[in-house]
C-alpha cells in the first residue's frame, strides 16, 4: 500500500507556504519564493494580490507570472517514489503564445479550419489559468473570437418559444456547467466566457468599431439556448466595464433580448444574471422604458409570484430592485397597476425581503401612491394588502428609516380614503386625520 504525505515527515521546502502541502507543480515568484502553481494563481489573479504573500515585495505585472522550478518538482517526485507517497504527475508545459497564434490564423481559412481550431482553443483555455491568461494576452485573439461571434449572429433566426416542460428547463438549465459547442458561435462564446476577461481586455472590446451590445442583441435572439446563456453571461461582465454613456446607447432589441431571458425561464442562474444586467441598464435613459416595452413588468411580476412561493430569494431581490427602477417611469408604473398581480406581489415583498429588497418595494408602492393613485389603484392597494402592510412598517420599523417614513407619508397622502379600513385603528386614525 502506498503511503501518504501524513504518515512520513515531508522536507518543509516540498510544502506551499500558502496550502501547506506538497507541492505538485512548484513555481518561483520573481521574489524567489517558490509556491504551488494553483495556489499561487489564485492568490494573484483570483484574488487580486498585488505582492508576494511571503516577502510583501510587491509584484509588477511582468512579475506575475511565475517561473516553474523544474528542480525542485524532480526532487518532490524523486522523494514521493522512494517513500513510496503516491507521485504527482508531470504537469504539461503551459501553451505557447506563436501556437494560439497559429490556430487563429488557421481559423481564419475556411469553416473546417475554424471548428478544429476552435476546439483546440477551448482545450487550451480549459487546461489552465497560465494557458487562459496567454490565449487572452495574445493580439488579436480576443478580437477573432467576438468577429466568429458576429459573423453568426448576424444570420437572424426567429427567437425559439419559451421552455415548457420541467425536462427541458432541467436539461437547458445545465449548460451553465458543462456544456459542449454545437456550432462555432457557440464554441467562441464558450471560450470568451472561459477566458475571464480583464477590466483592460474588456476596455479594447468595448472600444472596437463593432458595436459588441449590437452583437450581444443577435445573440440573444438566436434559437440556441446555449448561444443565449454564455451572450447573457458575457453581457452582465461588459456592463459592469461600460460607462454611463455607453449603457445610455443600449437598443431596444438588446433589452428586449435581455427581458427574454427572464420570460423564457432560460435557467435559474441565468435569470439572476439578466436581473443583474437590467439592474445595470435600467439606471440610465430610456432603457427603462424599453424594458416595460419588452414585457418585463408581466415577467417580474410572474417571477416574484413563483420566486417567492420556495424559490430563490436572490432572484426575488433582484426582481423587485429592477421593479423599482421601472416604476422610475411612467409606463412602469401603469404596467404594475394594470397587471391583475402587480400591486399584490410588490406588497408581498415589503415584508418578505431583506431590509433593501423592503426599501426597493416600498419606493416602487411610493412611486405608484404619488404619481398613479387614481380612486381605483386607491382601493386596489387596499384590498390587496399594501395598506396594511404600510401600518406595519409605520409600527415596527424593523426595515429602515427610509422605508418607513415613505410609508407614514403614503399614509397620510391617502388617509382620507384609507381611514375607513379595519387597518387603521382609533389612535391612528387620530394620527393620519383627513
Amino acid at each position: 500500500m502506498e503511503g501518504s504525505p501524513a504518515q512520513v515527515d515531508v522536507p518543509s521546502y516540498f510544502l506551499c507556504p500558502i496550502s501547506m502541502e506538497i507541492m505538485r507543480d512548484p513555481v518561483t515568484l520573481s521574489s524567489g519564493i517558490t509556491y504551488d502553481r494553483e495556489s499561487i494563481e489564485r492568490w494573484v489573479f483570483t484574488d487580486g494580490h498585488g505582492e508576494c504573500p511571503m516577502t510583501k515585495q510587491q509584484l509588477g505585472v511582468a512579475d506575475r507570472e511565475p517561473t516553474p522550478n523544474h528542480t525542485l518538482r524532480r526532487l518532490i517526485q524523486g522523494w514521493c517514489a522512494v517513500h513510496a507517497v503516491e507521485r504527482f504527475p508531470t504537469p504539461r508545459a503551459p501553451v505557447d503564445a506563436a501556437r494560439v497564434v497559429a490556430l487563429v490564423d488557421a481559423a481564419r481559412r475556411g469553416h473546417d479550419l475554424l471548428t478544429a481550431s476552435l476546439k483546440e482553443l477551448a482545450d487550451i483555455v480549459a487546461e489552465s489559468d497560465c494557458n487562459r491568461r496567454c490565449v487572452e494576452a495574445v493580439p488579436g485573439a480576443v478580437a477573432f473570437l467576438v468577429s466568429v461571434v458576429k459573423k453568426h449572429a448576424a444570420e437572424d433566426t426567429p427567437m425559439k418559444p419559451a421552455l415548457g416542460s420541467q425536462e427541458d428547463q432541467t436539461m437547458y438549465g445545465s449548460v451553465l456547467s458543462s456544456p459542449k459547442a454545437s456550432s462555432p458561435e457557440d464554441a467562441a462564446l464558450s471560450i470568451l466566457h472561459s477566458l475571464k476577461l480583464s477590466e483592460q481586455s474588456w476596455k479594447r472590446v468595448l472600444e472596437r468599431g463593432d458595436n459588441f451590445l449590437d452583437t450581444m442583441a443577435s445573440v440573444l435572439r438566436r434559437p440556441s439556448y446555449l448561444s443565449r446563456t454564455y451572450g447573457i453571461q458575457l453581457l452582465k461582465a461588459a456592463v459592469s466595464e461600460m460607462p454611463p454613456a455607453q449603457l445610455t446607447s443600449a437598443s431596444a432589441e438588446l433589452v428586449q433580448g435581455v427581458v427574454s431571458v427572464v420570460t423564457d425561464k432560460l435557467s435559474g442562474k441565468a435569470v439572476k444574471i439578466a436581473l443583474h444586467v437590467l439592474c445595470r441598464l435600467c439606471l440610465w435613459g430610456r432603457n427603462r422604458v424599453k424594458a416595460v416595452e419588452a414585457g418585463a413588468v408581466a415577467a417580474l411580476v410572474d417571477l416574484l409570484l413563483n420566486q417567492c412561493c420556495g424559490g430563490s430569494k436572490q432572484a426575488c431581490e433582484l426582481a423587485i430592485v429592477v421593479m423599482d427602477h421601472l416604476c422610475g417611469c411612467a409606463e412602469g408604473r401603469l404596467e404594475l397597476v394594470a397587471h391583475p398581480a402587480g400591486l399584490a406581489v410588490v406588497a408581498r415583498a415589503v415584508t418578505r425581503l431583506s431590509a433593501a429588497g423592503t426599501e426597493s418595494a416600498v419606493r416602487a408602492l411610493h412611486a405608484v401612491a404619488r404619481h398613479s393613485a387614481t380612486p381605483a389603484v386607491l382601493q386596489e392597494m387596499l384590498a390587496v394588502g399594501v395598506v396594511g402592510r404600510l401600518l406595519f412598517l409605520v409600527q415596527a420599523g424593523a426595515a429602515g428609516d427610509r422605508p418607513r417614513e415613505r410609508a407614514r407619508e403614503m399614509l397620510k397622502m391617502h388617509a382620507r380614503v384609507w381611514r375607513g379600513s379595519p387597518c387603521f385603528s382609533p389612535h391612528l386614525n387620530a394620527s393620519y386625520p383627513s
